[in-house]
């Protein structure tokens, strides 16, 4: 067997483990990154891209007013029974390091979302803005050949692949049809698009998760940092006082003996594509197959059967073992179906959601960790514990132009082809659409005509979208008086399916303050380490903001190398 020896060992290419590898060799650790499938990096590499780090520096720079006492009771507020004090106060403590050393010394640099909000602003130490920022949108040609490696957004919330930046980016695209700059915008972009497709055969501009994980892959090869792809971990190595000293790798030459001499750090995404796991852990999949992930296929559990391996411990007493998130199946062109995770549209005015009996169950705008939520709770109390999990979203025919709908996108682009692959329903009346997704047709007529009434008043008063500065902030900033409301109306109307998918797993080994894997007993699993997903969540189960997966990942991931590194900040 060949054999190969490094100080650091990180299993896994996603914002965890790219964090860990360029924070180790920064501190003058060698570093070898083992990645299972064929490209690197990840969820994160077809995720939003969002970090949510209280204080980070950004926020000071744009005089956001925030503080650790602040962010610490908005956490223990979210994770209520499950927060715990000492990895919080580490992840509080050490992310705005984490951040300025990224800044500092990498090829990482950082956008502010000043008006993303938290997702329960009106929460003790809830925040109206400043906590998550964003990679800055990252020329993908900096990587040279190995652009190749790096797996591509998801395909279905692109823009015929091109990718699309948050915040006043997608308000351009909303806007294509009836602003004059925003026309300018997009057409810029979209030649800049072309002209990529044409001598790359890819985008070269990259935003959101591809930029996070292409500006990581570039420090990390340019500290000496090697990606192995194709090189699924078999098997985790003990020394003879049972120190994990480093881990078989099966790689397309053979297997390779790694010796790690400082670490290894299990940061290989979770289990969100795990369906035993996900049976035992999600009351929603009995089977585990009634859930829809748009993480890769192999997000399959690796790291957490190799911690359990050698004596660590997976989290099962959070409330939620993911984050949830409602998900459409648009048909791709080869006739499989894709997955559409619903960040922005559940916001705008002119779109609810129902169950089958007709009636509203939640405020659209909220999270969609707490949409998601809502729907299981209401689809049971109709149908008892075995109710089918089915929802929709409905717009009528202004909605659906000028915000788009799901994978649906707005005008000018066509929509035919989604209604006839059955992915979009269209009904001529609202008793039309109710009877062709199954739903009470007087019921969603009830419904409605009580919704149209306060919307067109800018009120809600059976849920209140549009009451927090988290609804408003991805509404209409152009509607008025509320960015999230008004009437349906205009025929024909539209519904989509939806579906109970994730963002991404909580529950996760069993760690410390250092990002040390711990055993049954508690105690740190000598030379083992885990970061992002692999980790069991920081958060008590909740989802308190847009990028509380990676944020923590960053962070805890520079905290490993610095542990391993035997150093200080």
């Amino acid at each position: 067997m060949r054999q190969h020896e490094v100080d650091v060992l990180v299993v896994g290419s996603g914002a965890g483990g790219l964090a860990t590898a360029v924070a180790a060799a920064h501190r003058h650790l060698s570093v070898l990154v083992a990645e299972k499938e064929p490209l690197f990096g990840g969820t994160t590499a077809r995720s939003g891209g969002w970090m949510w780090v209280p204080c980070n520096g950004p926020a000071r720079r744009a005089g956001v007013q925030d503080s650790v006492e602040q962010a610490r009771t908005y956490l223990m507020h979210e994770a209520g029974a499950h927060f715990d004090a000492p990895r919080v106060d580490a992840f509080l403590d050490a992310g705005p390091k984490a951040v300025a050393f990224f800044e500092e010394n990498t090829a990482l640099q950082f956008d502010l979302g000043p008006t993303f909000a938290d997702y329960h602003p009106d929460a003790p130490g809830g925040m109206d803005g400043g906590r998550s920022i964003v990679a800055r949108p990252f020329d993908g040609r900096e990587l040279g050949p190995e652009i190749r490696r790096l797996r591509p957004p998801l395909a279905e919330i692109t823009v015929l692949g091109m990718m699309i930046g948050s915040g006043k980016e997608l308000l351009h695209f909303f806007n294509v049809t009836r602003s004059v700059v925003s026309a300018f915008f997009v057409a810029k972009l979209f030649a800049k698009f072309l002209r990529d497709m044409a001598f790359h055969g890819r985008p070269m501009r990259l935003t959101n998760g591809n930029a996070l994980v292409g500006r990581l892959a570039k420090s990390a090869f340019d500290k000496g940092v090697d990606i192995w792809t194709e090189a699924p971990v078999k098997r985790l190595l003990r020394d003879e006082r049972g120190r994990v000293n480093g881990a078989i790798l099966h790689t397309r030459t053979g297997e390779v003996q790694v010796t790690a001499r400082k670490g290894v750090v299990l940061a290989a995404g979770g289990f969100p594509q795990d369906a035993l796991r996900r049976a035992e852990l999600m009351p929603h999949a009995p089977s585990g197959h009634e859930h829809v992930s748009p993480a890769p296929p192999g997000n399959t559990g690796d790291g957490l059967r190799l911690g359990e391996s050698v004596g660590a411990t997976v989290d099962t007493t959070l409330p939620h073992s993911a984050a949830w998130v409602p998900i459409s199946r648009p048909r791709r062109r080869d006739g499989t179906l894709g997955t559409f995770p619903h960040f922005v549209d559940r916001s705008k005015p002119g779109v609810i959601a129902v169950t089958r009996s007709g009636r509203r169950f939640v405020n659209e705008a909220q999270s969609y960790h707490d949409f998601c939520q809502a729907m299981v709770a209401r689809c049971r109390d109709e149908g008892g514990p075995d109710a089918e999990l089915a929802a929709w979203f409905i717009a009528d025919h202004r909605a659906l132009r000028k915000y788009g709908l799901g994978f649906a996108k707005p005008a000018p682009v066509p929509y035919g082809h989604l209604i006839r692959d059955g992915y979009l329903i269209r009904g001529r009346t609202l008793a039309d659409l109710a009877r062709q997704i199954g739903a009470d047709p007087a019921m969603l007529e009830t419904t409605v005509a009580e919704f149209n009434r306060h919307a067109a008043r800018g009120e809600d008063p059976a849920f209140g979208k549009g009451s927090t500065s988290y609804n408003r902030s991805l509404g209409d900033p152009d509607h008025r008086p509320n960015p999230c409301l008004a009437p349906l109306v205009k025929a024909p109307f539209y519904a989509v399916r939806l579906h109970v998918g994730d963002l991404g797993t909580f529950a996760g080994l069993k760690t410390n303050a250092n990002a040390q894997v711990l055993d049954e007993g508690g105690r740190p699993v000598a030379g083992l380490y885990a970061a992002g997903n692999d980790a069991a969540s920081i958060m008590g189960g909740n989802y308190p903001g847009g990028g509380i997966t990676l944020g923590p990942a960053l962070t805890f991931g520079w905290i490993a190398a610095r542990h391993m590194a035997g150093g200080n900040d």
